[in-house]
């Protein structure tokens, strides 16, 4: 414990360990262990607390906070904290409120913002991550982790994207800049900082390319081919119909599959080993899809010829090969999305001379197409799972905006009704 008793209030910042036990899908335990600093703002008196990972990182803030009250600077203000320790603030609120996945996804972007950044190849600074080995006469930029928060500017933050973007990629720079902001508003609401404002029109000037998604006919033709293919037409129909993401559908028990009261209940998530996590990639991807009548006969149709494992979850999108097949391909097991996309995706998209696109480009679809249907934004968020309806429109309206008018979306009665 850190004590100073040198103002009108005695200011104490501690240092616990606190261990949190969570069950796994498979039905272990695992502990995560946290490192939390304690203390009461001298201004206010408020009790805060801060987590941390690392046993280092949280006597590094202590530190940083004892010296705050030391030099006169309020400890809720925290001037003297520097990017990196803003970041890793950031991430370690975030963990637990997304899969893990997710948040690896964040780890990973985060150390663009906090460098150092080799100058290399992609393989060069995959191998710098993960070693902190360096190629021989390769060299290394600072990036804004060691910059005080007092100190960094607009410009600051303008120059090292620039640098991202001329190293890295335009989609690496952006991915980064987005966290940074994140990471940024959390400090200035948890520590009273006054943050620099993000760079604006760095985007002018550059063609973003569309996403290639089925026109709404070349979707109604997929359907209807659906309808016809007992087997396996409702592994590459679903995704059209409710506009989920591939790890959620795979994820999916039929026990969130209520044919009863017409909704498909998303609450897993698949992630790449094939195992079933009880997190969505955000909390807003807890929800409820309606099924149209299309969908729920599918699934009606589906359900008493679904292949089952003994000892696995009752999945609605398992794997179809044989019982004598290798383990990730066995009838009944655990369908991974490379297996999705090789043998159930691609083949359908073949056999009906349709462009190839990604599993992901049924959710554009699906969300376009309510779109240009006249739903209610605010509601095809909450149905496309989004947090915030900005992001389903400026992601996911390509098909409103680049649709002819003359050719209407399709219709999932009207296709069921054609066959």
């Amino acid at each position: 414990m850190a004590r100073w008793l040198g103002g009108p209030r005695a200011f104490t910042a501690s240092i616990t360990k606190r261990d949190r036990k969570r069950r796994q899908w498979s039905g272990s335990m695992v502990v995560q262990t946290r490192f939390v600093v304690s203390f009461r703002e001298p201004r206010t008196g408020r009790r805060k607390q801060l987590f941390f990972e690392r046993h280092k990182d949280a006597v590094a803030m202590r530190d940083a906070l004892v010296a705050s009250v030391l030099t006169g600077t309020s400890a809720g203000s925290q001037t003297n904290l520097a990017v990196a320790e803003v970041v890793k603030y950031w991430l370690d609120n975030r963990r637990g409120e997304v899969k893990p996945t997710t948040w690896e996804s964040y780890r990973q972007a985060a150390g663009y913002i906090i460098g150092p950044l080799l100058v290399g190849t992609k393989l060069q600074r995959h191998v710098y991550a993960r070693t902190g080995e360096k190629a021989e006469g390769a060299r290394l930029i600072d990036m804004l982790g060691p910059m005080l928060i007092a100190h960094l500017t607009t410009a600051d933050i303008r120059s090292w994207h620039k640098t991202l973007i001329a190293q890295v990629s335009a989609y690496t720079a952006n991915v980064a800049k987005k966290y940074l902001r994140a990471a940024l508003a959390l400090a200035a609401e948890d520590f009273h900082l006054r943050v620099p404002s993000m760079p604006s029109m760095q985007g002018r000037g550059r063609t973003r390319p569309k996403k290639v998604i089925l026109t709404p006919a070349q979707v109604g033709q997929l359907l209807a081919a659906a309808l016809r293919d007992v087997q396996r037409g409702i592994y590459y129909a679903f995704p059209f119909l409710t506009g989920v993401r591939p790890s959620e559908q795979l994820a999916l028990l039929w026990g969130d599959a209520d044919l009863a009261a017409g909704v498909v209940r998303i609450r897993r998530m698949q992630e790449r080993d094939g195992s079933i996590t009880d997190l969505t990639k955000m909390a807003a991807g807890t929800r409820e899809i309606p099924m149209s009548p299309l969908l729920r006969s599918m699934l009606a149709r589906w359900r008493s010829i679904c292949p089952s494992k003994a000892g696995e979850p009752s999945r609605v999108f398992p794997a179809l090969g044989s019982m004598d097949a290798a383990e990730h391909k066995k009838r009944g097991g655990v369908l991974s999305y490379t297996n999705f996309r090789t043998n159930y995706w691609r083949p359908a998209l073949v056999a009906l001379g349709l462009p190839y696109v990604t599993p992901h480009s049924a959710r554009h679809a699906f969300i376009s197409i309510l779109q240009a249907k006249g739903i209610e934004v605010g509601l095809v968020a909450q149905l496309a799972g989004h947090a915030n309806a900005t992001v389903t429109l400026s992601h996911y309206t390509q098909a409103v905006r680049g649709a002819s008018p003359e050719r209407p979306p399709f219709s999932a009665n009207r296709v069921a009704g054609s066959q």
